[in-house]
């Protein structure tokens, strides 16, 4: 048996590892000890059941991507929220199941504080509230993790290239819907292009409903005259 001390990150990171040919369902503390070369039991003394294992996945990725892109926003807001989802889904789509992984857990540390108030700050230095900044920082983040989830339950396994919707079944299950029929191309297989439109939509939509409202100078003198007459 190995002779290598176990601990939590190195378990999180053969588990990563393991991903790719198991996939989310297939992953087990069974088949993350046989590749540690450790009984099962052994990694027991570290997660109690495999929802603490994911979220000890869930940090090491964060403490990945914190440590690539997250930590140092741009200081335009957009720039900053645009760049950081794009290395988000990026460093999700590296991983069989990356973003069900993801979604849904408990950070085991404080990984994501840093990037988070860095990208909180950028917003409410722009002039966002704090709470409209945390609603911002929220949507796309949501928007992301939900746009990776589908794309990787809709596309080919990294693994084998197996799997993924067949377009022509659908078309002709469809074929009296023409438009959602039509649809499915962009649904399902134009990814990058629609994490892009997705991408933009809702930024655009924070900056027009959640970023700080200023009037403009000529609206302004507008609305004194009006008052004073």
């Amino acid at each position: 048996m190995a002779t290598t001390r176990l601990d939590r990150k190195t378990v999180a990171r053969t588990a990563l590892d393991l991903l790719n040919q198991t996939g989310l369902e297939g992953l087990t503390l069974r088949a993350i000890a046989k590749e540690l070369d450790v009984k099962a039991p052994a990694l027991y003394w570290h997660f109690k059941d495999k929802q603490a294992l994911l979220d000890e996945m869930a940090t090491e990725m964060m403490r990945r991507m914190s440590a690539e892109f997250l930590a140092a926003p741009d200081a335009d807001w957009r720039t900053a929220l645009t760049t950081s989802m794009r290395g988000m889904r990026e460093h999700l789509l590296r991983y069989r199941d990356g973003a069900k992984v993801f979604s849904g857990t408990r950070y085991t540390d404080l990984s994501y504080a840093a990037p988070m108030e860095a990208h909180l700050r950028t917003l409410t230095s722009a002039g966002f509230t704090p709470g409209a900044a945390a609603r911002a920082w929220s949507t796309v983040y949501s928007f992301t993790i939900g746009h990776v989830i589908e794309e990787q339950a809709s596309g080919p396994a990294p693994d084998t290239g197996e799997g993924g919707y067949d377009l022509a079944a659908r078309a002709e299950r469809l074929a009296d819907y023409p438009l959602a029929a039509a649809a499915g191309e962009e649904i399902f297989r134009a990814h990058d292009r629609g994490f892009e439109a997705g991408l933009a939509a809702v930024v655009a939509g924070i900056g027009a409903t959640l970023a700080a409202r200023r009037a403009q100078p000529g609206a302004a003198r507008g609305q004194e005259g009006a008052a004073r007459g």
